[in-house]
């Protein structure tokens, strides 16, 4: 699916691209699924980073390896394989994808296409933020916004798993989810005065707040953080940050990256059964305009996949 130009979701449109020479360290993979994230839906609208006419988005595979470059040693045709594509290179709205081997992790034997494609992007996302970025510990309290979207709702079972007190903040509709996922306490943000219950709740505030819905959240959160205490956004955030300043609290502004070492770390915790992909919908990589409509809908939960073969 090719972007024909920046704008709206009718501007991805189906087309034959030739494939691109084979690296002697990159793996060429059959992609049979991925999903549909945020950052996908701004690169469309905004054309950032260089994603313009003729581009390829996408940005998680779970799919079969078709052939390996002559250096390759640890992964061979017909493995089962899934990854976050490097930003700048062709995407995983696509039959095929060529990929760096360094980044490709195995996938987990027990999750469907959809569902291990729903992971690399958000549950990576997600495991550095929580521990390469705020390095989250047993029995602290951490704040999570946004906790049933595709980083939160991995974010609110990795910080459970870890021993952390969560406290999640989504939309009413949402608190069941939260809660099956591990919260501790679940704010509706729609009925509830998120500040107001979080200060009465913990008067010397909280150790950790990860931000995964942008807008002012950062900014109303320090109110609620003790001094000294963690924030991490993976969003740009808006509003008055300098009470951050004034208690000593340390603001992280977290970018994936993308590593198999944090992906099989992931996996262990999926064949586990102490981690699990939400999945919202469902569509066809020809659908995948109606998938970003369905994103920017806003308020839904979990992960929208997308099934590209079988």
């Amino acid at each position: 699916m090719i972007l024909t130009a920046n704008g709206g979701p009718e501007n991805l449109q189906m087309r034959d691209i030739p494939l691109p020479p084979l690296g002697a360290n990159q793996l060429l993979v059959r992609v049979l699924a991925t999903s549909v994230n945020p950052v996908d839906a701004k690169l469309r609208k905004t054309g950032a980073f260089g994603y313009g006419s003729g581009s390829v988005l996408g940005f998680d595979v779970a799919g079969k390896v078709e052939k390996v470059g002559v250096a390759v040693t640890d992964f061979h045709p017909a493995d089962d394989v899934y990854y976050s594509p490097a930003f700048g290179l062709p995407g995983s709205y696509a039959e095929f994808n060529i990929v760096d081997a360094a980044i490709v992790a195995k996938k987990p034997p027990e999750l469907s296409w959809i569902e291990a494609a729903a992971v690399p992007l958000a549950a990576m996302t997600a495991y550095g933020a929580l521990f390469d970025r705020a390095n989250v510990r047993l029995g602290q309290t951490v704040l999570i916004i946004n906790s049933t979207g595709g980083v939160g709702s991995f974010a609110t079972q990795l910080a459970h798993r870890a021993g952390a007190y969560v406290m999640a903040v989504c939309s009413g509709p949402n608190m069941a989810l939260a809660r099956s996922l591990g919260a501790d306490r679940v704010i509706d943000r729609q009925a509830e005065d998120v500040i107001a219950v979080v200060k009465q709740e913990h008067p010397d505030g909280v150790d950790v707040v990860l931000d995964c819905a942008g807008f002012d959240w950062i900014a109303r959160c320090m109110e609620v953080v003790r001094p000294m205490g963690q924030m991490v956004t993976i969003v740009n955030p808006s509003g008055e940050l300098a009470l951050g300043y004034r208690k000593n609290i340390t603001l992280h502004y977290s970018f994936l990256s993308r590593s198999r070492v944090t992906l099989d770390r992931l996996t262990a915790l999926i064949n586990r059964n102490l981690l699990k992909p939400v999945i919202n919908k469902v569509y066809r990589l020809e659908e995948i305009a109606d998938a970003h409509r369905c994103l920017e809908q806003g308020d839904g939960f979990g992960k929208i996949g997308v099934s590209v073969g079988s």
